[in-house]
Order: C-alpha cells, then structure tokens, then sequence
C-alpha cells in the first residue's frame, strides 16, 4: 500500500489556531467515514459533550490509520501539547492518595471546543474520563456520580441490559438517586447517577458494588456481579468496578472505534422500557442518528437526570 501523502489544513477554533492533517483519511472503512466527517460530528455535539467533559482528566485511544487497523491507549498529554491544553497530574493508584514516588500521570481535560478538535485531529475516536473531576489547580475531587457498567454475556444482549438497567434504576431510586441510561455503543449500557460528593471513591465502589450484589441474590437468572467471564453466559454483568478511581469510562458522546461510526448515546427510559419489552425496539445509535436527536431533544443525559 502506497504511503498517503500529508496534507495539513489550518483552522481557527475558539480563537485557537491548528493545523488539521490528514482530513481525507478513512477512520471507518466500513462505511468510508472520513476523518473530516468525525471532527465535524464532534464539533456539531460539542456544545451538549464538553459539560460531560468538562474538569474530568480524559484517557484517549487513538486509532492512527482508522479502525481498520491498530489503534493503542494513552493516558499522559502526548509530547508536543499545546501550552494551551489545560493538563492535570493526578497519582496512578486508585486512590489517588499517592506519594510522587508511586507514579503519577499528566492527562489532558477537555474544557473547550479548541482542545477537542486538538485530540480528534489526533486519531483520538474514543474519550474515557472517570467519575470524578478535578479543582483548577487540578486536585482529585470526591465522585460526583457514580456508573454501572451493564455488560451482556452471548447469547444476552442490549434487551437483557435495558431489562436489568431498570432494576438498577429501582433499586438506586430506593436511595434516593436518580439515573440516566447511556447505550454504550459497544455492546451494552450504562447507568448513570449523580452524587453529592460526600463519598469517597472506595465509598462510591463498595456501594456500587453491594448494589450489584443485592441485584444478583434477587435475580439470579438474569444479573451476575462477578467478573469471571464463565459465569456470565446469558446474563448480565454489572460492573461496579467502574468507579474505582483509576478506572475510566467510555464519555458520553463519544465515538466508538468499531466498524461503524457507533456513539455512547444517552437514551430516555421510555426508549430503555421500550427495549426491555421488545430487543429489537432498542440498537446502539450512529453518530449522524445522534447528532439528529440532540437537534431535536438536546441533551437528553441531563433531561432524564432531572426527570
């Protein structure tokens, strides 16, 4: 294969000015999705995404010469950061009570439509952030909400996921919580609920974890809490270890690097419903299917938070 010649194509974004490489390169082959057409989907979602970005370090993974191919994660801002990218240095450990010398990581937060064009010129299709967001001086915070990553094990699928994701609701409602469901875009969904911040993220991860626990002791046919891969088949696994500090979590909005241009899509529970009665009635969502719902329903993540 022929090597693909460079072009560079200068932008202003947000007052900042980049240098965009590559604008005809194919990230999907599959559907021939253009790296054009993905920096132009996340400029048109941006306005409802930076807020789930916003004071959240961001791992990327970064898919080179489109998903066809390799792609590799990256935590720390690559060499060559603009020096207007906001970076902040958080300890490995899933504490994030480390001493320097157990290692720390200098993640990039995506505050602004500028540092957002900066990573996807990047080849960075997905952005994971964690469930928790950092001080302007880039100090880890308490959680402010907590995820459960619903997980099917073949043959189940996204209709045994919407069917447990309203159990998840019931029982975290019982607390007092409210939830917004997020098809993954990969094969499952998340179920989101915002904290007030009094909990730690060890709290936040023993809770998640009881939950799914208690879940499980009481539908045991469906719902299974451990991570053994063998004991998941036909069931689901909710993930409660999500919300270990170190860990991250696929953002809302963002793109998946599978065959299709596929995007981890807040959904409304009528449609999450509508999926546990019927499979067929609930799919994972591209992104030209995302950006027309946003057109018409804005931000749905935050409408059924508040609902």
């Amino acid at each position: 294969m022929a090597k693909q010649e460079r072009t560079e194509t200068p932008v202003e974004v947000d007052g900042r000015v980049l240098t965009l490489v590559n604008l005809e390169k194919v990230m999907y082959p599959r559907t021939g999705t253009t790296k054009a057409e993905v920096l132009q989907y996340y400029a048109q979602v941006a306005p409802v995404m930076l807020p789930h970005l916003a004071d959240r370090a961001v791992t990327r993974i970064r898919w080179p010469h489109g998903t066809g191919d390799k792609s590799f994660f990256e935590k720390n801002a690559p060499s060559g950061t603009p020096s207007w990218v906001r970076t902040v240095t958080v300890p490995t450990t899933g504490s994030r009570t480390a001493s320097k010398e157990e290692g720390e990581l200098r993640f990039p937060v995506v505050d602004d439509l500028a540092t957002l064009t900066w990573l996807v010129n990047l080849a960075a299709l997905e952005l994971h952030v964690h469930q928790w967001t950092v001080t302007a001086r880039g100090r880890p915070r308490n959680p402010d909400r907590l995820v459960v990553d619903l997980d099917p094990g073949e043959p189940a699928g996204l209709g045994e996921c919407a069917q447990v994701a309203l159990l998840v609701r019931e029982r975290l409602a019982a607390d007092g919580l409210r939830c917004t469901p997020v098809t993954s875009g990969s094969k499952g969904l998340h179920v989101y609920a915002a904290l007030d911040g009094r909990r730690s993220t060890d709290e936040v991860r023993d809770y998640a974890k009881q939950v799914a626990e208690e879940l499980e002791g009481s539908h045991r046919q469906l719902v299974v809490s451990q991570m053994t891969k063998a004991r998941r088949g036909g069931k689901v696994f909710l993930d409660w270890s999500q919300n270990t500090g170190s860990k991250t979590t696929i953002a809302p909005y963002s793109l998946r690097g599978r065959e299709l241009p596929l995007v981890a899509a807040p959904r409304t529970w009528a449609e999450v419903e509508a999926g546990a009665d019927d499979p067929l009635a609930l799919e994972h969502l591209r992104m030209e299917e995302v950006l027309e719902r946003v057109a018409d329903l804005g931000d749905v993540f935050d409408a059924e938070a508040d609902a």
